[in-house]
């Protein structure tokens, strides 16, 4: 029989992790239920679930946390207590937050609330989704559709890192490469050519000039660089910065429908998400405003509330503002047409997100044949313009 680890939680809130042979994940999984333990893992293989390993980290630990709150909330345990259970299966900062998250519940205030005083774990689109959840009273169908879209991400992550590892080694070495030919390689050159007192050509004038100026103003280079910290902090942390960050990836020519895709997306699962749990159509709006997290996108979606409340139709004031892709009011027409908004919503929903995964897929394969072809021209015009000045010289210049 195979063997499979698996981590899960009793009844007490201990974390109890194992390896048992076991005709199958789901034999084993009735037999630990059996037992008294609530399920969070089971993996065939000798990794135990949820070990740390390579990519393990802030994400991996809330999407452990998120998994086994769902499984709890699904065996029937109180909230406060699902999240003190939970404490168990966390790691670093996260271990904190859910139990200042948990004091917080105990104190009265709702879960969405609490979540949203970390923002850095847990981002607009969870602590909308659980909101949805409390206002619809399912918050176990709210975690456990939070567990599959977290898996789907850290799959995403995961798929796009060892696409990615390649282009950024050839990023790394190119720069590199270019660094020292500028830097040290074309001077020799350039005395070289000088001392012969012939006309250069335009071509080899140019990389000489370039040359010169990197070696002149390297310290202002090497600021702008060490800038680069500063700059993607203020993007992210300041509402300026958000602001400025949403405009710029809606005017990239190959990253502008994915960002639209990938919006139109988190809109739709949380109002849909809210529909499907009884609330009205205006409150499914104002949550979803409240949950998303790019400022550009929570204006449309205000907009949109806007016009829902003066009396259009959804699929009208969607496509009145032309922010979404043009596929999604068409969806939402047919949903209200049909009487199954909520339904069409959600199936928007994983429309949009499978595109943008595989948009952004093919868009990091592309990196790598963009940099060979961009680091080739660079070389092959710095050495044509070389070799160009040199044929030109005459060989008696050099006797």
């Amino acid at each position: 029989m195979p063997a499979f680890t698996y981590q899960a939680v009793a009844t007490s809130g201990q974390r109890v992790r194992g390896r048992e042979e076991a005709p199958s994940a789901a034999a084993l999984t009735e037999a630990l239920e059996g037992r008294g333990l609530v399920v969070v893992d089971v993996a065939e293989g000798g990794a135990e679930p949820g070990a740390p390993g390579f990519g393990f980290g802030r994400q991996q630990a809330v999407l452990e946390v998120t998994r086994a709150v769902a499984a709890l909330l699904g065996a029937g345990l109180p909230l406060a207590r699902a999240l003190g259970a939970a404490t168990h299966v966390a790691s670093g900062e996260v271990v904190g937050a859910i139990q200042a998250v948990r004091a917080r519940v105990e104190r009265g205030e709702s879960l969405a609330a609490a979540l949203a005083e970390h923002p850095a774990l847990f981002p607009p689109l969870y602590v909308g989704l659980v909101r949805a959840g409390e206002l619809s009273g399912d918050l176990a169908g709210a975690f456990a559709r939070l567990t599959a879209q977290l898996e789907r991400d850290a799959q995403l992550r995961a798929r796009l890192l060892s696409l990615s590892v390649y282009p950024l080694v050839l990023a790394a070495a190119g720069t590199i490469a270019l660094a020292v030919l500028v830097l040290f390689v074309l001077p020799r050159f350039a005395e070289l050519l000088l001392d012969t007192g012939a006309a250069l050509p335009r071509s080899t004038a140019f990389v000489l000039g370039a040359s010169r100026l990197a070696r002149r103003f390297w310290p202002l280079l090497a600021v702008a660089v060490a800038a680069i910290p500063l700059v993607v902090v203020w993007l992210r942390r300041t509402e300026d910065g958000r602001r400025a960050a949403a405009g710029l990836l809606l005017k990239l020519p190959l990253v502008r429908d994915l960002r639209r895709q990938a919006l139109a997306a988190r809109f739709s699962r949380l109002v849909g998400v809210l529909l499907e749990g009884g609330a009205p159509l205006l409150s499914a709006l104002e949550g979803a405003a409240a949950s998303v997290g790019d400022p550009l996108a929570r204006d449309e979606v205000e907009r949109i509330r806007a016009r829902v409340r003066e009396g259009s139709a959804l699929h009208r004031a969607v496509a009145d503002g032309g922010f979404f892709p043009t596929l999604f009011p068409q969806l939402v027409a047919v949903g209200e047409e049909a009487g199954r908004l909520h339904d069409f919503l959600l199936k928007a929903a994983e429309i949009f997100e499978e595109r943008t995964e595989r948009g952004v897929q093919r868009l990091v394969t592309l990196v790598e044949p963009a940099l060979i072809v961009g680091l080739g021209l660079i070389v092959a015009l710095v050495a044509l313009s070389v070799l160009q000045a040199i044929y030109g010289i005459n060989a008696g210049t050099f006797r």
